[in-house]
């Protein structure tokens, strides 16, 4: 991942020549915003400039609109990680609120809520009212998605949009796509788009003009970022060959809470950070999860995206700005530390009857049973899971930390199951004949 990574870096170093920006000025930017760089675009042709460089009272002149990019707010999230998820999300607002260039409309790309309840999405939008952009485009993500198949979220959010929630719109000559890729999580999985929303999203783009600028923005990445966790959507191949013949496509995500990028030839991919909590960047803990980080370095791993597209000519960019106004990395090391860092569970579980969920994952994984057998699962991640039989036999509601499903195996036989939030958990009971 370290050479990925690099790779990545040396890249963008080279594409920041023609901008004036040297490498030390690059990395330094880097380490305190993730990487972070404006995006500016007008017909086709992209613009990058590096953060510290275009993010100040002039960085909005001249364009031809501007929008924010927010995610994973996680309303209802009060764990260790981030105990009020509301206040972050204000201050994100009200960073949004101070720009000295309004933007034109917000993109919120998942994760509204943290178990998709009433009041979680009463606080959110009762925040948002806050905000100077009035026009909020929203996409879901699996935690919006939890106690109703998503319908409570459609319902808010989903007005006019297709199937699960998927839409486009244009802006002044610019192609937005909201993509959902959440539903129906099988075991072991990416995240998926389906049958149904690629046929959707090929006809969409089929009238649109090859130098037509394409934003398509989803919650999972839809590119691989890290397979062990899940973090990709398994069908984002055949989306992305119907972009191939467009000149410039960004695609913006969330899900994975910290600033990566990718770019493939004419397409620059980008995950956004979250306004609630980090995760551990991919390989450097055991799991993916909600990451504590020193209270007064919070603020500096959660974060918001500003893109603006201006008349000018050069090459593609974003910002990501942490909520915190440091410009100081969260550890010495550029906070590759602290990523490292997760809040640790209990011991196994200690009867075989019994299932625990910490640090995404069940443990024993697999057990065998008699018949008669109640078997107990317990959550004690700070994140919701669900256990789901692979094979439709039972299937429990999001259990969120200390709460419990249970399920009585009666007869003989193998019963695969699954969280259908984070479906790379996998698990199994074996009932003996």
């Amino acid at each position: 991942m370290a050479g990925i990574k690099q790779d990545f870096i040396d890249q963008r170093l080279q594409d920041l020549n023609d901008d004036g920006v040297d490498r030390r000025g690059f990395l330094k930017c880097m380490a305190w915003a993730g990487t972070g760089l404006v995006w500016t675009m007008s017909g086709g042709i992209p613009v990058s400039r590096a953060f510290a460089k275009g993010a100040g009272k002039n960085a909005g002149t001249g364009a031809d609109f501007s929008f924010v990019q927010i995610s994973d707010s996680h309303i209802g999230f009060n764990k260790p990680a981030n105990p009020d998820v509301t206040a972050t999300l204000q201050t994100a607002i009200n960073k949004i609120n101070a720009m000295p260039h309004k933007p034109d409309f917000i993109i919120h790309t998942g994760d509204l809520s943290q178990l998709s309840k009433p009041s979680e999405f009463d606080t959110l939008d009762q925040a948002l009212k806050g905000a100077s952009p009035k026009q909020i485009y929203f996409v879901p993500g699996e935690h919006d998605m939890l106690t109703d198949n998503g319908e409570q979220y459609l319902q808010r959010y989903g007005k006019g949009t297709k199937g699960a929630g998927w839409y486009s719109f244009d802006q002044k000559g610019v192609h937005f796509v909201g993509l959902v890729n959440v539903v129906n999580l099988k075991a072991g999985g990416l995240g998926s788009l389906g049958h149904e929303q690629l046929e959707w999203l090929e006809d969409d783009l089929k009238a649109r003009s090859a130098s037509t600028p394409i934003v398509l923005f989803a919650h999972i990445p839809l590119w691989t970022v890290y397979p062990e966790w899940g973090w990709g959507t398994d069908d984002s191949e055949q989306a992305l060959s119907y972009v191939k013949r467009f000149g410039s496509v960004t695609v913006l995500n969330g899900h994975i809470h910290q600033v990566m990028q990718k770019i493939e030839g004419k397409v620059s991919f980008h995950t956004a950070m979250s306004t609630a909590f980090p995760q551990p960047a991919p390989g450097t803990a055991p799991s993916a999860g909600p990451m504590k980080v020193p209270a007064e370095q919070l603020q500096r791993v959660l974060g918001i995206t500003d893109v603006n597209y201006v008349v000018s000519g050069g090459s593609l960019a974003i910002v990501d700005s942490p909520l915190g106004s440091s410009s100081q990395p969260a550890s010495g090391n550029g906070g590759g530390a602290d990523m490292a860092m997760m809040a640790t569970g209990e011991a196994a579980a200690g009867s075989a009857s019994e299932v625990k969920i910490d640090n995404f994952a069940f443990s024993p994984g697999a057990i065998t049973v008699k018949p008669g057998t109640q078997v107990t699962w317990i959550n004690r991640d700070d994140i919701p899971h669900t256990v789901d039989s692979t094979q439709g036999k039972f299937k429990s509601a999001a259990l969120d930390t200390d709460q419990k499903f249970e399920f009585k195996f009666t007869d003989p036989g193998e019963y695969p199951y699954y969280c259908r939030m984070h479906p790379k958990m996998t698990g199994s009971i074996v009932v003996q004949s």
